[in-house]
């Protein structure tokens, strides 16, 4: 190999590592970009909640306060709404993640006739309009003369969060050894015995997620609910109602609350799982 062919070969090499570096720069910047922009509005709501707002309105940075913590509950008609969004996205999550982890695993597990059609119905609801969805359902419950309440928004909120708890459990359930089951029953345990020791404590992590991630999409869920709440008023309505009149520094404070409740639950789920695996 002459001089020539090694310069043009080393001037190559640096020529490469260059678009490397600047290609990771420009990854890892998109990156910090990205997190910036999901993040910032989780951020200014828990510094807000420490805001002593001038007037009506918590959004002009004033003076650091601790009030605000110590009295979480002062407004009745937001600590009323929040509650009865907590109890409807509880039950929602529950309901949902009972039944979408029974249709996940029939899909995965089974083959019968029709389950490329169910497949399909689960995906509807997901890339079905919120508006949509919510006239669709307040028309069948007016029609049926159903009073729209607590059980009309129960029902609408496990009915679009069932099919993020199918489609969460699948994926947890697509790499699943059901030998192992077999395995069960061959040593003499029967069905509800190998689901409670075996399938369940495999696929556990996806239903706890399915489970997170519904009760998030409801507690969250505004549009779907103001067509079917009737006469009752869940957070986010309670939030969109008064946000022209007043918005209090309750309304960051109780929304703290429910995001740390989140965050313990995961970090929660992280140390069980690293537990887990340490020991395997």
């Amino acid at each position: 190999m002459n001089a020539s062919t090694m310069s043009t070969s080393a001037v190559a090499g640096r020529r490469a590592g260059v678009r490397r570096r600047v290609g990771r720069r420009v990854v890892n910047g998109a990156a910090v970009f990205a997190l910036l922009y999901l993040f910032a509005p989780i951020a200014v709501i828990v510094v807000f909640s420490f805001n002593r707002p001038a007037g009506k309105f918590n959004l002009v940075w004033q003076h650091f306060t601790l009030r605000n913590w110590m009295h979480p509950f002062a407004r009745k008609e937001l600590t009323q709404a929040m509650m009865l969004s907590l109890r409807i996205a509880v039950l929602a999550a529950v309901i949902a993640t009972a039944l979408g982890t029974l249709v996940a695993l029939a899909l995965t597990r089974y083959r019968f006739r029709g389950s490329a059609a169910v497949n399909l119905l689960l995906v509807l609801p997901l890339t079905t309009p919120e508006i949509v969805l919510g006239a669709s359902l307040a028309s069948l419950f007016i029609q049926r003369g159903v009073k729209r309440g607590f059980a009309t928004i129960l029902i609408a909120h496990v009915m679009f969060c069932l099919s993020f708890v199918a489609l969460t459990v699948k994926a947890r359930l697509r790499g699943f050894d059901w030998t192992m089951e077999d395995a069960a029953m061959d040593l003499g345990a029967g069905p509800i015995r190998t689901f409670v020791r075996i399938t369940l404590p495999l696929i556990a992590p996806g239903i706890l997620a399915a489970f997170l991630l519904s009760f998030a999409i409801s507690i969250d869920d505004f549009i779907t609910t103001l067509f079917n709440a009737g006469n009752r008023i869940t957070y986010p309505l309670q939030i969109f109602g008064a946000s022209r009149a007043e918005l209090p520094p309750q309304v960051h404070v109780l929304g703290t609350m429910v995001l740390l409740v989140g965050v313990v639950f995961l970090v929660g789920g992280a140390l069980v799982g690293m537990k887990r695996a340490s020991r395997r």
